[in-house]
């Protein structure tokens, strides 16, 4: 549950306004058929090559439900801690636009799938927020208008028609863009630990409506605007803080919100009306007349529930008793299966925190600048295993480590190919190091007396010097033994 957390509230000159948000997603089921259909759900296929014959709504055809999408639906609604209904409907729901083929789109309605569940989010290291799931219901996607092709002209793609969603709404228990944040980011990680989504926002199979109203704190909820489509977790935070903004200064002006959907137009930062809002009479839906109510049994449910893996909760705590972590390492790590993976074999027989900061600090950071996932890092985990070894083990310095990594992430060679080439060993010889250190004091008579004279920070300068003169290659555990005991004299 909700620990102690102020969210942020807007302030104004006159007076201060809470932010209430509940969020649609929709999700593209992974399954190579469509919802209803013999249809391929496939991503980037030659427009309107991937469609059977009730996609495009021609008479006669009969749908017929996909169980793989029925089961991964069950799927998720266990992971998102939900009650799965035995007896569901679908329904249909009329509105006509020219990428809905059929005139009508095949959802649910009054009896989803899945209905009542929660997630956690972190809302600092050590608080969460239980933010509850009202349903998650099937539904078939519409195709897809592109406007961008023709001056003038509308083109319509219809192989994205039919496949199938997983609509998931929250209750409206989010209370800033960040919290919207968090939680779209810990859904997207929940689909992803089960495998019934990718999660992709950039090709369009996790995408996000934000409904958000603004009120004085204690007064009834205020009139709340939809935002349609938000593609990135990035634009979700930033339309609903432009949106809450807006509502404020009409409200201030004296001015009622209208109920209305809007878009976010990412290159101003601002959300516009698109179309007034609909209420759930206006869609006029009924059962849909081909498809009988979808029940289920307790063993199809059971038999599901026994194929969930490690979700990212359980899986943070284990990081966290196992291996000793932060509570922000093991947030970070736990929030991807990938991320786990690479931890656990890199962190074998190794310091686990030594691990994770590695890949935090320094694999995330390529992997960003790259474009790359960690799935696809050209360092496998084995790799950067041996590298911090070479650490360990006192062969390369932490700073020769990095220069090392640089060039392991670029050229695919082993760390060790890498160190051999360059001559990049460490220098841990006492004798060699000794004989620079005579020489770098000898030259530097006065902040030798600065340091005999109780100036210890002149340590740092003449550790410094060493490690210039050999190029960063000394052991700084040596230099730093070696430096003192000759200053002593």
């Amino acid at each position: 549950m909700m620990s102690e957390y102020n969210a942020k509230k807007i302030k104004s000159a006159n007076d201060e306004w809470e932010i209430i948000i509940g969020l649609e997603v929709h999700a593209q089921i992974i399954t190579n058929l469509k919802l209803f259909s013999n249809g391929a759900a496939e991503f980037r296929k030659e427009a309107n090559h991937k469609l059977d014959l009730l996609d495009i709504g021609l008479p006669g055809t009969l749908p017929v439900i996909n169980r793989m999408a029925v089961d991964q639906a069950i799927k998720t609604g266990l992971a998102l801690n939900a009650t799965i209904n035995k007896r569901s409907i679908f329904d249909r729901k009329n509105y006509f636009y020219p990428d809905l083929p059929l005139g009508y789109q095949i959802s649910q309605f009054k009896d989803p799938i899945v209905s009542e569940g929660f997630i956690n989010i972190d809302i600092s290291d050590s608080k969460t927020k239980t933010i509850k799931i009202e349903r998650l219901h099937l539904e078939q996607d519409a195709g897809k208008s592109l406007h961008d092709q023709s001056p003038d002209k509308t083109f319509i793609d219809y192989n994205r028609a039919g496949v199938a969603l997983m609509e998931i709404v929250s209750y409206p228990d989010l209370s800033d863009w960040e919290e919207a944040g968090n939680y779209l980011t810990k859904l997207r990680s929940i689909l992803r630990f089960v495998n019934t989504c990718d999660g992709n926002m950039e090709e369009g199979s996790l995408r996000c409506d934000a409904n958000v109203s603004v009120r004085k704190p204690n007064e009834p909820l205020g009139t709340r605007c939809e935002i349609k489509n938000l593609n990135s977790i990035k634009n979700l935070m930033k339309a609903i803080e432009y949106e809450a903004t807006r509502q404020v200064t009409v409200l201030e002006g004296g001015n009622k919100i209208i109920q209305e959907t809007r878009l976010f137009d990412t290159n101003s930062g601002k959300t516009k009306t698109m179309r007034s809002k609909e209420e759930a009479h206006d869609y006029r839906y009924f059962p849909d007349p081909d498809l009988l109510p979808l029940e289920l049994t307790d063993k199809r449910i059971e038999d599901i529930s026994k194929t969930l893996p490690e979700l990212p909760d359980d899986l943070k705590i284990r990081l966290l008793n196992q291996y000793g972590l932060s509570a922000y390492d093991a947030r970070v790590i736990s929030s991807d299966q990938g991320t786990t993976e690479y931890f656990e074999v890199l962190s074998n027989n190794r310091d686990a925190k030594q691990a994770a900061n590695w890949i935090i600090t320094n694999l995330f950071g390529k992997l960003n600048d790259s474009g790359k996932s960690i799935k696809d890092s050209p360092i496998d985990a084995k790799e950067l295993g041996k590298l911090l070894d070479l650490i360990n083990k006192q062969i390369i310095s932490n700073k020769i480590a990095k220069e090392v990594f640089e060039e392991m992430f670029t050229s695919g060679k082993s760390a060790a190919t890498i160190i051999e080439k360059k001559g990049l060993k460490q220098i841990s010889n006492t004798d060699e190091i000794e004989g620079i250190v005579d020489k770098i004091i000898s030259s530097n008579e006065k902040q030798k007396k600065q340091y005999q004279s109780g100036n210890t920070k002149v340590l740092g300068w003449f550790v410094g010097q060493v490690m210039k003169e050999t190029k960063g290659q000394a052991n700084p555990s040596v230099v730093n033994k070696v430096i003192i005991d000759k200053l002593k004299k």
